[in-house]
This record gives C-alpha cells, sequence and structure tokens, in this order.
C-alpha cells in the first residue's frame, strides 16, 4: 500500500494543524482553567480556616467582653498624675510583699494612638531569686491593666544569691486628656 505525496502532505498538514490546535488550546484553555481552578481552591481552604476562626470568636465572645470589660475598668486613671501615682503605689505594694529593694523607677508617658495612651515604667531592682520571682508574680497577677515588655535579671555576686533585675512594663491609659 503506497501513500501518494499529495496525501502524504494532507496527512502532515492535519496533522501539524492538529499539534498547533492541541498547543494552542493548551495555552489558551487548558492552563488558564487549571491555574483558576487552583486559585479557587487556594482560596476555599483560606475562607474555610476563617469562618473556623469566626465560628471560635463567637464561641468565645462572651469570654473575650468579659476580659475587655476587665481590662477597660483596671486601666490607669485619666488624670496622668494620678496614674503615675497609681503605678508607683503598685511598685511599692510589690516590692513590700516579695522583700526586695528597688534602687529606681523611670516612668515615661507615650501617646500610641488617638485614645489610648501608654505609661513605660523602668524599674531596677535587687534581691534573691526567690524574692525576684515573687515580685514578677506580684507584678502578673495584679488587676492593673500593665503589660511586661522586658525583663533582664543578672548576677550580682560569684554564687548569684544577689540578683539584678531590670522591669519594663507598660500601663494603658484609655481615652487619655487632650494635651
Amino acid at each position: 500500500m503506497k501513500i501518494d505525496m499529495k496525501n502524504r502532505q494532507q496527512v502532515l498538514a492535519i496533522a501539524a494543524g492538529a499539534v498547533v490546535a492541541l498547543l494552542v488550546a493548551d495555552r489558551l484553555v487548558i492552563n488558564p482553567l487549571v491555574h483558576g481552578w487552583k486559585e479557587r481552591t487556594a482560596r476555599i481552604v483560606e475562607l474555610r480556616k476563617l469562618v473556623t476562626q469566626g465560628g471560635v470568636l463567637i464561641e468565645r465572645g462572651e469570654q473575650i467582653r468579659a476580659r475587655w470589660d476587665n481590662m477597660s475598668t483596671n486601666t490607669l486613671p485619666e488624670n496622668v498624675s494620678a496614674a503615675e501615682n497609681e503605678l508607683l503605689r503598685a511598685f511599692e505594694r510589690w516590692s513590700e510583699d516579695s522583700r526586695i529593694s528597688i534602687s529606681s523607677i523611670k516612668p515615661q508617658w507615650k501617646r500610641a494612638g488617638e485614645d489610648y495612651m501608654t505609661l513605660e515604667c523602668r524599674a531596677d531592682a535587687s534581691g534573691s531569686i526567690q524574692a525576684l520571682s515573687r515580685f514578677l508574680y506580684n507584678v502578673e497577677k495584679d488587676s492593673l491593666a500593665l503589660k511586661v515588655e522586658n525583663v533582664e535579671i543578672i548576677a550580682r555576686d560569684n554564687d548569684g544569691q544577689q540578683l539584678a533585675l531590670a522591669l519594663q512594663v507598660s500601663g494603658l491609659l484609655l481615652n487619655p486628656p487632650e494635651p
């Protein structure tokens, strides 16, 4: 069975056309569809995660509101000097309870936003490991809206019996007075 030259050229032309058509279909139709499918699948996974997160927030809504109410009622007083005084009294209370000696307290106000300010306070103290751990426990469990920003503990003697503490805390003041 012989294929003549004309038929052979037609078969080759049809085969070449089919290959080009498949290549064009791959580039213009199949690849965009596959890419879109993958993007939609990733978006669906992301949305499911957000829905799950939202459900958890709804379930914990009362706890979150109660925690916010507790935090907002325990913020520093709106009067700047009263707020500083309250924080200094808290440091005195914590140091007396834990029996450490505080060598310096340096308060500094920072306006972080329109509706709140923070009182950053750095304190240097010294004492034994038990006294410092009790002091840090008192700071953390206090009802004031404070955040421990930084803690550094350094040995002051070779045995590690006397330790120095550098502590930085931030207190929250909501709706501060205008400067």
